[in-house]
């Protein structure tokens, strides 16, 4: 089933739905509310509901489009339970109480490691700063488009994990915030594909951190990101097909070796992309 196929499935679903419940909604009663997908941490979910339907996950307000689709991410380490609290223009409410499963995560101990590698020198201080800026506004994105719902595919080809996501790494004993990446194994210049469709906001050949970055908006807050390329061949604002090439596998930035750094994040929220290759 395409993007746009399932797309059409969620809102026939949505439309018969709230027929059911369209009694109690004109008195206040009960929304109308589906939700698809399992969930545990680091994992997204699709709900359905009424257009413009508004309220609560967690602690993030969230709204469903003009299609009463709304995309929600659990990240790393969410709570054992989450509540979804959203309320219609009509008043009417709907509570739903989510237990979450929780996830192991790899622990990788490396001694040895140069200090010079892990802290940065303070004459990048000023780059490092504007570069966050940059990468903050492009992760506030909000493209009114639907990618999140298509089948993801890797983004290199003959795919080998190298380090799983969520992996937590302590370096020299000292425990480093975990790795909210997906490392891929990948000569230099291996083409690299945008797994789903969606709008380009960063593109960016030389970050001190990440190298050559392309991150894409699929969505509702929905962004994946593509780290440590040798070549970006992607533009910000550019709108993106699934399988559009986006640059070339490289070892820029932070990087021991040639690898594909791949991430994806929901609304500040740290998700696992390749959790979602079938979703």
């Amino acid at each position: 089933m395409t993007g746009l196929d399932r797309r059409a499935a969620l809102i026939a679903g949505l439309a018969a739905g709230a027929g059911a419940g369209a009694a109690q909604a004109r008195d206040g009663g009960t929304l109308a509310l589906t939700i698809e997908g399992t969930p545990r941490q680091s994992g997204l979910l699709i709900a359905r509901t009424a257009p413009g339907a508004a309220g609560s996950f967690g602690d993030l307000n969230v709204r469903a489009d003009s299609s009463g689709l709304l995309l929600l991410g659990l990240d790393r380490d969410a709570p054992a339970r989450m509540t979804l609290d959203l309320q219609g223009a009509d008043g009417a409410r709907a509570v739903r109480t989510l237990e979450v499963a929780p996830r192991t995560y790899v622990t990788r101990r490396v001694d040895g490691v140069p200090q010079s590698r892990l802290d940065p020198p303070d004459s990048e201080a000023a780059r490092i700063q504007r570069e966050v800026a940059l990468k903050n506004r492009a992760f506030a994105s909000r493209a009114e488009v639907a990618g999140f719902l298509e089948r993801f595919t890797w983004p290199v080809p003959a795919t080998r994990v190298t380090s799983p996501w969520g992996a937590q790494r302590i370096l020299n004993g000292t425990a480093q915030r975990p790795h909210y990446g997906v490392d891929i194994a990948g000569a230099t210049g291996t083409t690299v594909r945008a797994p789903a469709s969606g709008v380009v906001v960063i593109a960016e050949p030389d970050l001190f951190f990440e190298g050559g970055m392309v991150s894409i908006d699929h969505g509702q807050g929905l962004i994946t990101s593509y780290l440590h390329l040798s070549r970006v061949d992607a533009a910000p604002g550019q709108t993106v097909a699934r399988g559009a090439v986006l640059g070339a596998v490289g070892a820029r930035g932070r990087a021991t070796g040639p690898h594909l750094c791949w991430r994806m994040r929901w609304r500040g929220k740290q998700v696992d992309p390749s959790l979602h290759l079938a979703a």
